[in-house]
């Protein structure tokens, strides 16, 4: 163990010493950027004093590991041959005191790419970059960099480089870069790149068939000492929480007339599984159910609307969690519809954000606590019209922004409570994908607020984003449940680009939220959207990372 120790050493100044963009920090890991990891380790003290000296801890050992350990309060010995206790990649099973570490692969969130095989990385790592991989080099912390050498060899030295420092702002700077990272080290501004399509921050990880891991093990004949001990791992799937945002349902006019002639639950059954995989799916369902509410006319002009209320099946099979109020259309057929349509929520145990039975209920939000991470939604409504807006009379609708003051005092509030904030609104509809100066202000001030996520609940037509610190914030995700195939511009044009849609997936960890991946979808028979096929996705993508100025 001590002799491969020390080839990893050689190793890694030969690589440091060898040319790079990326400069090497003076610390061991990558928690040297700009931003701080919002995993905080689990210390233990040992309840009774340790009888070892010293300890030595290996290369390879990540940051949050090291603090762990520091825990246990005996010295760290520079000296492998001289401590008594070893802390360092696993040789083999069977020892007393273990870890597994789990690592992603990372790029800046702009990124088109969207997974590797694990032969393509292992390639890269070798110098011989193809496939997805083509034109990508990697930078990698230290301990990762004695980690992997440990597991695959030595690497490239024109494919890998060692970093610290903004090693995110790197990765922003320089698109052919890419990273390995402990799972501790993932934060918003990146997206992470499925292995064989594995993804740890995914709910449908699989542990055992992912290439990026390593295991740990403490080596001395005093491991089993009372009072020590390892955290199992870094990752816990059991802290792990998903939210699926989505734009505009409105089941009505061609969507209803699909659902009667091909049933209730058809425009859902393509996009299902990514709203059914989540601990929250959110719908933000613009029209009221009506007793009576007229068959459906694909042909309707008058923008009246109401949904019959055996199409509530449709949002019971998606597996609706939570539902948006905030829509302009939500008092179209009178407040006995509203109040109809909030108590079926109510009867089928969902809660309710952005519109209510008056003023007060739809100021509330809508608070869940999954997998110990505390998640609030709340939104409002700045467009109107006058008659869809919530009264303190007790008349129903949705929330009125008003001046945002009681949203950002809310946010503030509920983040100071520990929650994290997803804040949303039905603004002012586009058919572009630029945010206009009154959304950017709107959006901004929620973000400024302590909102973690800001999201536009009102196009039609889907619009850009941006990051506000570690705040993401989606102007708009465009249609889910609607039947615009196709929009006649102000200059007589047609576009069919009403119907690309965003399903946004929040991923929370540890009472953090960590990051987004971004879900396509194309609209499909007036009613069904369906995944984008890759070309599909890799066109809207670029279009919308370029709208974002996050691409030339």
């Amino acid at each position: 163990m001590r002799k491969t120790t020390f080839v990893f050493l050689i190793g890694m100044m030969l690589l440091t010493a060898c040319g790079s963009s990326v400069q090497a920090g003076p610390g061991p890991g990558l928690a040297a950027a700009g931003t701080p990891t919002p995993f905080q380790p689990q210390l233990a003290t040992p309840a009774t004093p340790i009888p070892v000296s010293s300890l030595w801890l290996a290369p390879s050992v990540p940051n949050l590991l090291r603090d762990q350990v520091a825990a246990w309060g005996m010295p760290f010995d520079s000296n492998p041959d001289q401590a008594e206790l070893h802390l360092d990649l696993a040789a083999s099973g069977g020892n007393l005191l273990s870890t597994t570490w789990v690592y992603a692969l990372v790029a800046a969130f702009p990124t088109l790419t969207d997974g590797v095989s694990s032969d393509e990385l292992r390639a890269a790592w070798s110098g011989d970059p193809h496939g997805d991989f083509s034109g990508h080099r990697l930078i990698v912390s230290q301990s990762t960099l004695a980690a992997f050498s440990a597991l695959w060899g030595q690497p490239d030295s024109n494919s890998v480089s060692m970093t610290g420092g903004d090693w995110v702002d790197a990765l922003w700077s320089d698109r052919s870069l890419w990273a390995i990272v402990p799972f501790e080290d993932i934060q918003p501004k990146l997206k992470v790149l499925t292995v064989d399509g594995q993804a740890p921050i995914r709910k449908d990880f699989d542990l055992a068939s992912y290439p990026l891991r390593a295991s740990f093990a403490c080596t001395g004949q005093d491991c089993a000492a009372p009072g020590l001990a390892l955290p199992a791992s870094n990752y816990d799937p059991s802290k792990l929480a998903t939210v699926v945002m989505t734009g505009v349902t409105a089941l009505v006019r061609a969507t209803a007339y699909k659902m009667e002639q091909k049933g209730v639950t058809y425009p859902g059954q393509a996009i299902r599984d990514w709203l059914q995989g989540a601990d929250i799916a959110h719908i933000s369902n613009e029209i009221p159910f009506a007793v009576g509410c007229p068959y459906p006319d694909p042909n309707q002009g008058r923008l009246i609307f109401c949904s019959d209320p055996k199409y509530i099946d449709l949002l019971d099979y998606v597996g609706a969690d939570v539902i948006e109020l905030t829509g302009n259309h939500f008092e179209d057929w009178g407040p006995e519809a509203t109040r109809l349509t909030v108590q079926m929520y109510k009867d089928r145990g969902w809660q309710y954000f952005g519109g209510g039975l008056d003023l007060a209920d739809s100021q509330k939000p809508a608070k869940f606590e999954v997998n110990g991470n505390k998640i609030a939604f709340i939104g409002c409504n700045p467009a109107g019209p006058d008659f869809a807006w919530a009264r303190a009379d007790g008349w129903p609708g949705a929330a009125p922004c008003g001046d945002n003051q009681w949203m950002i005092d809310s946010i503030k509030q509920l983040t100071a409570d520990g929650y994290q904030v997803i804040a949303t609104f039905q603004h002012f509809e586009y058919y572009s994908p630029e945010p206009r100066p009154q959304q950017k202000r709107d959006f901004e001030a929620m973000a400024q607020a302590g909102a973690v996520v800001v999201s536009g609940s009102q196009g039609h037509y889907a619009q850009a984003m941006e990051f506000d610190g570690r705040t993401f914030i989606h102007y708009g995700l465009g249609n889910l449940f609607f039947d615009q195939m196709n929009y006649i511009m102000s200059d007589g044009t047609i576009t069919q680009d009403t119907r690309r849609e965003f399903l946004d997936r929040h991923v929370f960890y540890n009472g953090h939220y960590i990051n987004t991946e971004l879900l396509t979808a194309q609209l499909e028979e007036f009613a069904r959207p369906r995944p984008m096929t890759p070309e599909e996705r890799a066109a809207f993508l670029q279009e919308y990372f370029t709208a974002s100025g996050w691409l030339p």
